[in-house]
């Protein structure tokens, strides 16, 4: 191979890998209720009612959590409906 096919390779690789590396993070206010941000994540996330519960927990104990991992088009619409429903979501 030629130097600059394995560098467009190279680039390539590092694109496809920092796409597969973002979560969803759901950060905790004094606003939402536990039922609303449980609901939430069930409905926005598909989480199981566990899962959902879970992570509400550990919103509330330590700030945030991050609810789903993924390449960010798959995220940003779960955000926008997260933050739609009045939740402090953002992706990382």
């Amino acid at each position: 191979m030629e130097e600059t096919e394995v560098l467009e390779q190279v680039q390539v690789e590092q694109k496809v890998e920092v796409e597969k590396n973002r979560s969803l993070v759901v950060y905790n206010d004094d606003v939402n209720t536990f039922d609303h941000v449980i609901n939430s994540l069930v409905k926005v996330c598909e989480h199981e009612l566990v899962q959902a519960e879970q992570c509400t927990w550990i919103v509330h104990y330590n700030g945030k959590c991050a609810v789903k991992s993924g390449e960010f088009k798959k995220l940003r619409p779960l955000r926008q409906a997260l933050n739609e429903r009045g939740l402090t979501a953002k992706i990382h």
